[in-house]
């Protein structure tokens, strides 16, 4: 055993639409967490796993911490919360392109409470803001709590990322590996199909629409006599049928659309041929129906 070696979790938090799941995938070298430019694109815990020859990283990607006017978005919003007391070291996301605001000072405010587990704050989009901008945010950044590092980063130019990654593995107690198979996450597939799939749909989407759609995944099965193609079942939700005709489109155009897109990425994850059975249904009001909470996947 090399007595060096690292290994433990860091769990990357910030308000909705800061960049989080693209600067994970980026240090993981692949995706495994969807984006999109809609907030709170991410509703549940995603593991990415960095392998290095000196250490093991587990980054946590969280939902976006936001003052929540559903029961989804309480639940969301717990879910973070409890994860801060789980980890090793904690990243805290603020854009280097936006100003602060209320929403980061408030969870500057929950970090302070959170003990002795390091925050580390990184400025991310760093490709969208010139050197003045950057010098400001950081500075601003400073003013919000006491940071254990402060780093610029850019997760499309790659900007820093060794930084982070380093200033994150000093951060790790000295064990082995955690997950020793070299897989890049522990999401199971059908989970990661079902998040393709509603990624796919979020793109060109009215924005009161993001938040009301679900996808469940029901079967993943080879298709009966031939070994390169699997069939995909999967049922995507919202709340109204007035949402429904959105998604649908013009002649089903927008559907089609959706379909065609997430297949291409499913393909993509699994290396194998899909053919997607997509079928959308409503279930009225399912952000605030703990039954149909459950339902969905968001558990207590």
């Amino acid at each position: 055993m090399n007595e060096e070696f690292r290994s433990g979790f860091a769990c990357f938090v910030g308000r909705p639409n800061v960049g989080k799941s693209t600067l994970m995938n980026a240090l993981v070298g692949t995706k495994v967490a969807i984006t999109s430019s809609k907030p709170q694109t991410t509703r549940r815990t995603i593991r990415g796993i960095v392998h290095r020859p000196d250490a093991q990283l587990v980054i946590v990607d969280t939902p976006g911490l936001h003052r929540p006017r559903t029961l989804l978005g309480e639940r969301l919003d717990s879910l973070v919360l409890s994860t801060l007391n789980e980890v090793d070291v904690i990243v805290f996301c603020v854009p280097a392109n936006e100003p602060i605001g209320k929403g980061d000072r408030f969870i500057a405010n929950k970090l302070s409470s959170v003990g002795r587990t390091p925050v580390i704050a990184a400025v991310t989009k760093c490709d969208l803001a010139d050197r003045e901008r950057i010098a400001e945010q950081l500075l601003a950044v400073s003013k919000l709590s006491e940071f254990a590092e402060i780093v610029p980063v850019s997760a499309q130019t790659g900007e820093r990322l060794d930084v982070l990654a380093d200033l994150l593995v000093a951060r790790l107690p000295h064990g082995v590996p955690l997950y020793p198979g070299g897989e890049l996450t522990d999401e199971p597939e059908q989970v990661l199909v079902a998040e393709l799939i509603r990624e796919a749909a979020l793109e060109g989407v009215r924005d009161e629409l993001p938040h009301s759609i679900a996808v469940v995944v029901e079967e993943m099965i080879p298709r009966e006599g031939r070994d390169d193609l699997l069939d995909v079942y999967a049922n995507m939700y919202v709340e109204r049928p007035s949402q429904k005709a959105i998604v649908i489109g013009r002649k089903g155009e927008r559907l089609k659309e959706v379909g065609t897109r997430a297949r291409k990425q499913i393909e993509a994850l699994l290396g194998t041929h899909v053919y997607l059975d997509l079928r959308l249904k409503v279930a009225k009001d399912w952000q605030r129906d703990p039954k149909q909470l459950r339902r969905l996947g968001f558990y207590d």
